[in-house]
């Protein structure tokens, strides 16, 4: 298994995995979400594809990530590959290419991400209000200096 850039072929296994993924995210809110799918998640899908996209598999690809200058914009791993580090290795590769400090927006809900991204020198910078689908979701945005 090996990283590499995304390819327009491996369209269809981000869309399989973003969407059995996407609410994992948001499971310890007290709110029901309802799944958007991407392609009709317009600022989301946008964001993701004029990233740089990277493909974590071999014949399947079972995780990707997407950064666009020091902004982490998706870390996704298929439910099945989980626990394997697969998500770390990503993270680790972003981190690597990014010049600067690196940031990413998180629910403050996700618990397990938050702490991941603290284990990498993440700090929360700020809380603020957004949606998912419409229904209100409370994020933290998480910085990383470089020093």
């Amino acid at each position: 298994m090996s990283i590499r850039e995304y390819l327009e072929s491996d369209y269809q296994s981000i869309l399989t995995i973003y969407e059995s993924s996407k609410l994992d995210e948001l499971k310890f809110e007290s709110a029901e979400f309802e799944l958007l799918p991407f392609e009709k998640d317009v600022v989301r899908s946008t964001q993701i594809l004029e990233s740089d996209i990277y493909i974590y598999g071999g014949e399947d690809v079972i995780g990707f990530c997407a950064y666009k200058g020091t902004e982490i914009r998706a870390l996704f791993v298929h439910p099945k590959a989980r626990g394997k580090g697969v998500g770390i290795k990503l993270l680790e590769f972003m981190l690597s290419n990014i010049v600067g400090s690196a940031t990413l927006y998180v629910a403050s809900s996700n618990y397990p991400a938050i702490k991941l991204y603290q284990k990498y020198g993440f700090e929360n910078t700020s809380q603020f209000q957004t949606t998912y689908n419409g229904t209100p979701v409370l994020a933290n945005k998480m910085q990383r200096s470089t020093s």
